[in-house]
């Protein structure tokens, strides 16, 4: 009689000692990481690769009007950034439910049917679908971000997540390179199809490789006990600064991505070499950031990330003030990779603290808000710079950005201040 009041009494001490996600998940993140870094790069490769001949495809398509072909080419690229900032949250909530791995081979599978289906598109109606499609059904480098983000242990996490965003970053860096001379080997619409192959490959390695432990049941009952006692809108005010801060930082990177071309020839540069120039000026920002995005992220784990995103989002406001008194392209270029290096930092400290002001079962949600931000800036970020460059000038651009950028780092401060006790 007394051993079944032993065994009674001590269930509720078994329930409550349950294992976390993470520490269920703590053998694995490891090679998790791993896989999530090279599907990031993957996909990220595969997306933005179209960009050297995406106006060519628009022609072939049917469209000949060259200020048709210029709108119809932006509306196309854009499309796949607003279907994931629309869809991102969903699929960040579904993880919380279902678990993170789920949300991967989703993202894989679909982009790499989607991809495929673009080089066969018969109009540009149908290539805008596709793209728009593209980035509703997938969004696999917003997916790595929940589960390394919700898996990683809290001292390593923002390491983790600048090591997976140097893995995007440098997958974006890459994908116009191949797409520049990839057409003359298959062909256009073939280059889709090797894109389609290159995802299909990421979504076999997170198929086979990426272990979760994730238990619905046990996870369902937390989340209820969860609800009932702190709330995920504890520190409403601050996940709202931060992912006002996340659409601010793309926004602000992208805000150039209209006037670039122009703003160089404004320099002296001939217009027969101007799209060279442009491009290595554009991709100057994202080298800047490959080399310290890892970096300032184990930085973050170390000093806190409230220091890391204050800081850096003074010094790249600063940096951006002297790109409008430039003489020289190459003197934008390195004022562009410096910019790169400052904002690195900015993204992965983010989604740290994200990570750590949410209950671990409102995570995934509150990530993948995280990650709607992003791409709202990245949509509204070329719509507010070429607005500028148009009715006041392409020096204002700069202005403007770097004092948003100056007033979010006040903004945090103001944020960091009325949570104390958050001080990861």
């Amino acid at each position: 009689m007394s051993a079944q009041v032993t065994v009674s009494t001590q269930s509720p001490d078994l329930e409550s000692n349950r294992l976390s996600y993470a520490e269920r998940n703590a053998p694995y993140w490891r090679r998790n990481l791993a896989v999530c870094v090279f599907g990031s790069f993957t996909t990220l490769v595969s997306l933005s690769m179209l960009l050297p001949f995406l106006p060519l495809y628009v022609q072939q398509l049917g469209i000949s009007s060259s200020s048709a072909v210029i709108q119809w080419s932006g509306v196309a690229f854009g499309a796949t950034f607003l279907g994931t900032a629309v869809t991102a949250p969903i699929w960040g909530h579904l993880a919380d439910r279902y678990g993170r791995k789920p949300m991967l081979v989703r993202a894989a599978i679909g982009m790499a049917i989607v991809m495929s289906l673009i080089g066969i598109a018969h109009s540009v109606v149908e290539l805008v679908a596709l793209r728009l499609t593209a980035g509703l059904i997938g969004g696999y480098a917003s997916a790595s971000i929940v589960m390394i983000g919700t898996q990683a242990p809290r001292m390593r996490a923002g390491w983790a997540l600048g090591l997976l965003s140097t893995g995007a970053l440098t997958g974006n860096l890459v994908g116009p390179l191949v797409g520049g001379f990839l057409p003359a080997w298959v062909g256009i619409r073939g280059t889709f199809f090797v894109g389609g192959a290159m995802i299909a490959v990421a979504a076999v390695a997170t198929i086979l490789l990426v272990r979760e432990d994730f238990d619905r049941e046990s996870d369902a009952k937390d989340r209820a006990a969860a609800k009932a006692g702190s709330s995920a809108t504890s520190h409403h005010f601050l996940i709202v600064t931060l992912l006002l801060t996340a659409m601010m930082v793309l926004l602000a990177n992208m805000s150039i991505e209209p006037i670039i071309t122009v703003y160089i020839g404004q320099l002296g540069v001939p217009t027969d070499h101007l799209a060279r120039i442009a491009g290595i000026v554009m991709a100057s920002s994202a080298l800047g950031s490959m080399l310290t995005a890892a970096r300032l992220g184990a930085l973050a784990d170390r000093v806190g990330s409230w220091n890391v995103i204050i800081g850096c989002l003074l010094a790249t406001g600063l940096v951006m003030v002297p790109q409008a008194f430039v003489t020289q392209w190459w003197q934008l270029a390195l004022l562009r990779g410096l910019m790169g290096m400052t904002i690195a930092g900015l993204l992965p400290s983010i989604a740290r603290l994200v990570r750590h002001s949410v209950d671990e079962h409102h995570s995934g949600k509150t990530l993948g808000y995280l990650q709607s931000a992003q791409f709202t800036g990245q949509v509204v970020g070329p719509l507010i710079g070429g607005l500028i460059g148009a009715r006041i000038g392409l020096h204002e651009v700069f202005f403007v950005t770097g004092s948003l950028l100056i007033l979010c780092a006040g903004l945090n401060q103001w944020a960091r201040s009325r949570n104390p006790q958050q001080a990861v």
